[in-house]
């Protein structure tokens, strides 16, 4: 893969290049602010860009901004976004802007086999999230009373295998996970989008992004400039 850094620590970005290099990758180069990482995406096209949330000069949200603003002008840019903590509002709107995103929390660049499970998914197109954030995005959906009340139509095996399915797992990685029959998983995603009144369609990450915009990741449309993909 053709990789693009964009990470103003240094130490973690020669550490993350040095690993995929070493795996075989192309680093195309380490990107320090949110400037030069739109420049770079749009000379070099890399086949996926590993984010840091925060960027120069405020330290706040540059980089996941940088990273919508890129998938603007690069339509399908494959985006890995790295955060020190969960931070809700960042995760939606990248989930909500369609597939090809991923949301990691640093810890998880130490294990370098999720890390890399998690960038490869995201390379081709699908959805990575960081457990952790899912778990926040199932806690603080704006309509509490809904959500509850929805949710709590699952059994524990379904919030088991819906957490899953917001990971980006399909049904062959859960059935594998939870060390059950595939047959059961595609059971149990049914019901869980029967319960949640969501659309009976299982096909891949466009139904980990409906799950997920029903529990509290607002759409993108195409009145927000995007064709609401997903």
């Amino acid at each position: 893969m053709r990789i693009l850094i964009v990470e103003d620590n240094a130490l973690l970005a020669q550490g993350l290049s040095a690993m995929l290099e070493a795996l075989g990758n192309e680093v195309l180069g380490v990107a320090g602010d949110a400037e030069s990482f739109v420049t770079a995406v749009l000379a070099d096209r890399p086949d996926v860009a590993v984010v840091d949330v925060r960027l120069p000069p405020s330290f706040t949200d540059e980089g996941v901004r940088a990273a919508l603003h890129a998938r603007e002008l690069l339509p399908g840019l494959p985006v890995l976004v790295l955060s020190q903590y969960v931070e809700d509002t960042y995760a939606r709107e990248l989930i909500a802007d369609g597939t090809g995103v991923g949301y990691l929390l640093k810890d998880r660049v130490a294990r370098v086999d999720d890390f890399l499970d998690a960038l490869h998914r995201v390379a081709a197109g699908g959805t990575a999230l960081d457990p952790e954030v899912v778990r926040q995005l199932l806690a603080t959906r704006s309509d509490p009373l809904t959500r509850l009340s929805r949710l709590s139509r699952l059994t524990e095996r379904e919030r088991e295998v819906l957490a899953l399915m917001a990971q980006g797992y399909g049904n062959v990685e859960i059935a594998d996970r939870l060390v059950v029959t595939e047959r059961a998983v595609h059971k149990h995603v049914g019901n869980i989008f029967l319960k949640l009144d969501l659309p009976p369609e299982d096909s891949g990450d466009r139904r980990v992004l409906a799950v997920l915009t029903h529990l509290g990741a607002p759409r993108r449309t195409a009145r927000d400039g995007r064709d609401g993909r997903g």
